[in-house]
């Protein structure tokens, strides 16, 4: 509707436009009352006599009032006057991103900070069930006091039963008979909402838009912002969702060679296909651009593998060296972008670490990220030691004498290892460990958040299962005695309900029979992944396993149990341990020195060099 300067809408008087959106226009107004100036949203005229479009204009007020954020427009209030429908929000001083992206893309330093603060904003917004469903750069306004996130003209209740498109017809019929110049936010009653060149691909069939969704159109926004272009365009809204469905945007580096690897593969990530195959939280996307911007990501990329073979570079969260490296080497690694050393253990004389064997301890570091546990021996006898990650002091664990394969609760507080034939647990607080169950020759164990451990209790079984508390032992898995001779080595998987395992064969130790299975609690699935003569544990995306002697990433979706596209090497010269098949992903060769790599959830860094000597290659039970 058109508002007249100093024409009225309740206690708001109207001084001049600023614009008009697919929802309707945006007025300058001041607050009588108050005395300060906002900004008013009025329902378009035209749309004004439609249910649902009132109905979609009132739902945006519902989203915005719930939402309390920095980077979010603050929502003052809600009115009505004369058959005009309306919102007030606060005045945003600053330009859209769409304004400032004409003159071209963003700097890289701006790119990464405007990206974490949206990123924040749409952390927020689906905390509180609420998906924006047209995020794009008119929807973003860069204020002094950084970016704010708009528009929730479209938003929906993630929690809602309804699809996205529930009862509409998807854009690829729509789209036929439209032209370029019908191309707007809000189409008409019965196709799809969303501006269409940041649409997800399930938006555009007219399936469930979630939060995944917004997370397609965030890489694309990332994208435009890395290189000034639209990452899909077209003639038409046709060709526009067809390049959507069925092709990728161009490379970054194409656009801009100078682009860290590291970045574009966050924004190939949120431009995947596949929700499924996305990053399933903005605060994922938000810890990979702060972490890009910490300037390690391009060094990464060098030294760890040849330009342009590796675009992972934040899997390996944590490497540092030993404390009797060179001095040369030193400065090689405060001046590589490799994450910080954080600190360094130095063992009591006579005391070498117990990393390798059928009677080993494999540091593990916390999930916390504050302590590591690991084996060492004295004289030949082997005992659990914990440190803190920021302290020197080393602790001997009471009571783990003889302890193997550490591993640890999903809280941190404490850890479960074998020693003597039995599976145990004790507090990294102190006390007396407790016996939980019978293990004569374990081969690791895993703890999710219900407290309920699965491990292998010999070299030759299957998978068993029991409460952290104790309690009765059962089967989950029973060997396949057909192919093979050993399950070992079980990781559980985020949502604690799925795990994987190794299945080996001793026969044919090399055989293809050696394979990373993906299984779940509750057995309908148990599904052979790949081939693999070590285990693999899981992170951030990827499973993490040893080829050769170097470490690689397979892309992975927890979720589905589903790898994707081809692994990539991360480092060479990574310890297989060939007893036992077991990849010591937390020791690595690096320089001619033993170096620990922390694996890490969230992939905050850390590393801790060891002072140790290998122990040497025993034939035993495997």
């Amino acid at each position: 509707m058109t508002m007249l300067p100093n024409s009225r809408l309740g206690p708001y008087e109207i001084q001049s436009a600023l614009g008009a959106g697919g929802m309707g226009e945006v007025f300058r107004a001041r607050d009588t009352r108050l005395d300060r100036t906002v900004a008013i949203k009025v329902l378009a005229a035209h749309l004004s006599s439609s249910p649902e479009l009132k109905e979609r204009f009132e739902r945006e007020a519902r989203a915005i009032s719930s939402l309390n954020h920095a980077h979010i427009c603050t929502l003052y209030d809600i009115g009505h006057h004369d058959g005009t429908d309306y919102l007030v929000m606060e005045l945003l001083d600053g330009q859209t991103l769409a304004d400032r992206l004409s003159k071209g893309p963003l700097p890289l330093k701006d790119l990464l900070r405007t990206g974490a603060e949206v990123c924040d904003a749409l952390e927020a917004a689906h905390r509180n069930g609420i998906v924006h469903r047209d995020l794009k750069p008119g929807n973003i306004m860069l204020t002094k006091s950084g970016a704010k996130l708009m528009d929730f003209g479209l938003a929906k209740a993630a929690a809602a039963g309804a699809a996205a498109g529930s009862g509409t017809a998807p854009l690829l019929s729509a789209a036929r008979n439209m032209t370029a110049a019908t191309i707007s936010p809000l189409t008409t009653a019965g196709q799809v909402l969303g501006t269409i060149q940041y649409m997800s691909p399930e938006q555009i069939e007219g399936r469930d838009a979630d939060a995944r969704s917004d997370i397609f159109a965030l890489g694309a926004v990332l994208y435009e912002m890395a290189t000034g272009k639209r990452a899909f365009e077209g003639k038409s809204q046709l060709s526009i969702a067809s390049a959507i469905l069925e092709h990728e945007p161009a490379p970054i580096s194409s656009v801009q060679p100078l682009t860290p690897p590291a970045l574009e593969h966050v924004i190939q990530t949120c431009l995947a296909k596949s929700p499924e195959d996305r990053y399933q939280t903005a605060h994922d996307v938000k810890l990979e651009l702060k972490w890009i911007s910490t300037g390690r990501a391009s060094g990464a990329v060098s030294a760890l593998a040849p330009q342009g073979s590796l675009k992972l570079p934040w899997i390996v969260a944590g490497i540092a060296l030993l404390c009797a490296i060179s001095v040369a080497a030193f400065h090689f690694v405060s001046q590589s972008p490799m994450p910080r050393l954080v600190a360094q253990i130095a063992l009591p004389a006579g005391l070498t670490f117990n990393a390798q064997g059928d009677s080993a301890g494999p540091a593990m570091i916390s999930p916390d990220g504050k302590h590591v546990v690991f084996s060492a021996a004295n004289a030949g006898a082997a005992r659990l030691y914990l440190r803190a990650l920021d302290k020197a002091a080393i602790t001997p664990l009471p009571g783990t004498e003889n302890g193997l394969f550490p591993f640890w609760s999903p809280d941190s507080r404490s850890i479960a290892f074998f020693s003597d034939g039995r599976l145990k647990r004790t507090d990294v607080a102190g006390g007396t460990p407790v016996t939980i169950a019978d293990a004569p020759q374990p081969r690791g164990g895993t703890w999710n958040r219900d407290g309920l451990i699965l491990f292998a209790p010999s070299f030759n079984s299957g998978i068993q299962q029991v409460s952290a508390d104790g309690g009765p032992v059962t089967d989950l898995l029973k060997l396949d005695l057909s192919h093979y001779t050993t399950y070992r080595w079980p990781w559980f998987l985020p949502d604690g309900k799925h795990f994987l395992y190794l299945a080996a064969n001793h026969n044919a130790a090399a055989g293809p029979d050696n394979r990373v299975v993906f299984a779940s609690l509750d057995g309908k699935e148990n599904r052979a992944l790949f081939q693999s003569l070590s285990n693999a544990i899981y992170a951030s995306g990827n499973l993490l396993y040893v080829s050769g002697s170097s470490l690689m990433a397979q892309p992975f979706n927890a979720s589905s149990g589903r790898v994707s596209g081809s692994p990539m090497q991360l480092h060479d010269l990574v310890q297989l341990d060939a007893t036992v098949w077991r990849e010591n992903e937390k020791w690595t060769a690096w320089g001619g020195t033993m170096c620990l790599v922390a694996l890490k959830e969230n992939w905050r860094s850390w590393a801790t060099p060891m002072n140790t000597t290998p122990s040497p290659f025993r034939k035993r039970a495997r």
